[in-house]
Formats: structure tokens, C-alpha cells, sequence
């Protein structure tokens, strides 16, 4: 289990992070999401010790990351698949882990083959090697020490889309397993496949938290018809809030019975209502970090606010 209770990083006047809380639980994969700068990866670095937080703490299992005996044994972590000596191989990068761990040296073939990396790939220079080729060799180093706890920011970054599947069936049957995963990631679809519970950061705050279902039953609806000016016109009367969403339709918070009696009162036929769950996430994540997004429309000749 992973505890953060009001956990707060400022840098030079910037805040960083700012008084969040929230757990990972065992048997459960808990999708940490945010855009670039949110605080995701500032949150893990604490969470693991390379950073000191300015108040509030984090709990790994119970304690601190710095008083484990034997932290690789405990919680497994992946923060920079880049983070590796280029001139070593992966096999060497494992030895040395799996000798500071205390382990077998029989555990470093079996990672090399769990993660799918042939033997001469694990003889390979890591410099020669591919992103994809990085995260598999982190994740072997992650899952090394046979930890109950695994930390991975990022870490489908490079992988080819049979990477990513084996990825997910790894991290779910871990969890399934009565191991606990946080996973931060930019690729929405793959957290919703996979996670179990969601935790949102935007500006270094938690905008929303809750299981999967508990948050997307919250999407709202899609709606679309021949003239969505004018739709949107009629929503807006009706105190409904709407936006542009994917495919040219609208997204609002409100349920799709509502909406289709605001369009029937106002005569307009629509050519799609559904509720948002499956685009779901993505329409989640936009609404609920809108004010931390660096992408904005500007209109022709203008300038961006």
C-alpha cells in the first residue's frame, strides 16, 4: 500500500505540489493522471526518496522509503528509462541490482526472459538499445527484487502496441496477484483498460479521485445534430453547459434523458446521444485539468491568452 496524507513540494516560490492525499491499495492499479507539470513525477520522486517534500509525508508499506532495509525488495520503481548506464549491458545492470539486493544471480535470466529481452539482447550495450527496448530492461530491474509495491512513471513510453498489451497483462495479473500499482500515463486508453482506481492532479492539486466506474459515470453525454451551434444555443437556455468534443459532436456533465428533452422542446433532430463512457476518460481529463493545459484554440489572427 502507498499512503500520501497532504503532501506539499514547493521549489523557489513555485508549488509544486500542493497539500494532496490519496492511497494505492493493494490488489488494485491506481492510474495516476496529469498533464506535463502537474506534479505527477515529483510525487513519485518523493514517494521513493530522491526528493524531500516540503510538508506532509508518504508511506510505502507502512513507512517511510528511506527506512526500508532493503528497498528494491519492498517497492519496485521505474521513473526514467533513461536513467542507465549507456556504456553497460542489461545483463550487467540487472547483476549489480540483483548483488545489492542480496539475490541469486539465477534471477537475472529469469528477468531478462519475464520481460521479454532474448540473450543477446541482455548483452547488449544499453546505449544500442531502443526506447521500447529501456522501459522492458527497467521493468525487469523494477521487478527484480520480487517487490509487493510497484512505482512506474511512464513506463509504455517506446513500446509497440504488442509491448503495451504485454505491459498491461504483466501489471494486471501483479496486481491480481495482491501486488499494488501506480502507474502514471499519457496514453488515457491504456489507464482505462487497466486501472482500477483514479487519481487526477492538475496545478499540483487533486482535481478528483474514486474508482474507474465512479468517475466515468460522472462523463456526462455526447450529443450531436445538424446545426450543434444552435443545439448549443438551446442547452445553454436550459442551464446546461456545453462543449466541442471529439468528432465534431458536444460534450455536457448532463445525462442524455435531459439533454434529449432540451433538444425535443427546441425542435432539433440529433444525429447522436449517448452517454460519454466510451470516450470517457479522455472527455474526464480534459474537463477536469482544463486550466492546467498548455493547448488552446486561437481564433485567426489572434493571440493566445
Amino acid at each position: 500500500m502507498i499512503t500520501v496524507d497532504h503532501l506539499t513540494k514547493r521549489y523557489r516560490g513555485a508549488t509544486a505540489v500542493d497539500d494532496i492525499s490519496f492511497t494505492a491499495r493493494p490488489g488494485r492499479v491506481t492510474g495516476f493522471l496529469g498533464p506535463n507539470g502537474a506534479g505527477k513525477s515529483t510525487t513519485m520522486r518523493i514517494m521513493v526518496g530522491l526528493s524531500p517534500a516540503t510538508s506532509g509525508h508518504v508511506e510505502v508499506l507502512g513507512g517511510r522509503y528511506a527506512d526500508l532495509p532493503n528497498p528494491g525488495r519492498e517497492i519496485g520503481v521505474l521513473l526514467d528509462a533513461y536513467a542507465q548506464h549507456a556504456g553497460r549491458t542489461g545483463r550487467e545492470v540487472l547483476t549489480i541490482a540483483a548483488r545489492t539486493m542480496g539475490l541469486p544471480a539465477d534471477r537475472v535470466p529469469a528477468m531478462l526472459r519475464r520481460v521479454s529481452l532474448t540473450e543477446r539482447e541482455g548483452d547488449g550495450r544499453i546505449r544500442n538499445y531502443s526506447l521500447g527496448m529501456r522501459q522492458r530492461l527497467g521493468i525487469a530491474t523494477a521487478l527484480l527484487g520480487d517487490p509487493a509495491v510497484l512505482v512506474l512513471d511512464e513506463p509504455a513510453n517506446g513500446l509497440d502496441p504488442a509491448g503495451i498489451r504485454w505491459m498491461r497483462d504483466l501489471l494486471r495479473d501483479f496486481a491480481d496477484q495482491g501486488g499494488t500499482v501506480l502507474l502514471s500515463s499519457h496514453l488515457l486508453h491504456e489507464i482505462e483498460v487497466i486501472a482500477d482506481d483514479l487519481v487526477v492532479i492538475g496545478n499540483g492539486r487533486i482535481v478528483a479521485q474514486g474508482t474507474k466506474q465512479e468517475l466515468l459515470s460522472t462523463a456526462g453525454t455526447v450529443v450531436a445534430s445538424a446545426d450543434d451551434a444552435r443545439l448549443a444555443a438551446a442547452l445553454a437556455d436550459a442551464g446546461i453547459d456545453a462543449s466541442p468534443s471529439a468528432g465534431g459532436a458536444l460534450h455536457t456533465l448532463a445525462d442524455p434523458h435531459r439533454v434529449g428533452q432540451v433538444a425535443l422542446a427546441a425542435g432539433i433532430a440529433l444525429t447522436e446521444l449517448r452517454a460519454a463512457d466510451s470516450a470517457g476518460l479522455e472527455e474526464m481529463f480534459l474537463e477536469l485539468t482544463a486550466d492546467s493545459q498548455r493547448e488552446s484554440t486561437v481564433p485567426e489572427g489572434g493571440a493566445a491568452a
